[in-house]
């Protein structure tokens, strides 16, 4: 995977595409002041590069059927690298488990999870407090979102004429 240097132009392309990722190439090429043949080409540097890691539609789960949101802060009776691998193997299985973070400070992972109701919560969470070498299980039950950006701050990358 080779490095791109950004410029004020990649990261107006990675702003805008974070933005709106079915943007078309010649809307975007329009925004960043470069014609469609060029913008591509970057376009797809920065993907070989890794900054552009996919792309996907933002679905809304009441709709779906998922109806509930909920945190789960986990610790660990052990932090060897097996117990820590294992773990996540497990919840890589559980299509409930949206995210999973290993943690530092006094959790060792922090799970991101949907569930269709709450009876459906606590099913997920008793099938997580039996996991293996679970030791114990916090959870917070999200009542609304009032932010929620996918990304990075654009605007604070670093200009990369100021060095």
């Amino acid at each position: 995977m080779r490095r791109v240097r950004l410029d004020q132009i990649d990261l107006r392309i990675l702003k805008d595409l974070q933005a709106d990722g079915r943007m078309t190439n010649v809307e975007l090429a329009r925004r960043a002041g470069i014609s469609a043949p060029p913008c591509l080409r970057r376009v797809r540097a920065l993907e070989e590069a890794g900054y552009i890691r996919g792309y996907h539609a933002d679905l809304d789960p009441e709709i779906l059927g998922f109806e509930v949101m909920f945190f789960a802060l986990v610790g660990l009776d052990s932090q060897s690298e097996a117990v820590l691998s294992a773990f996540e193997r497990m919840v890589a299985e559980w299509d409930e488990v949206r995210e999973c973070h290993m943690a530092r400070g006094p959790n060792d992972f922090v799970l991101k999870v949907v569930a269709r109701n709450t009876a459906h919560e606590n099913e997920l969470t008793e099938k997580l407090t039996a996991a293996p070498h679970v030791a114990t299980v916090q959870t917070i039950q999200v009542i609304r979102t009032s932010k929620d950006l996918p990304g990075v701050p654009i605007e604070m990358v670093p200009d990369p004429h100021q060095t």
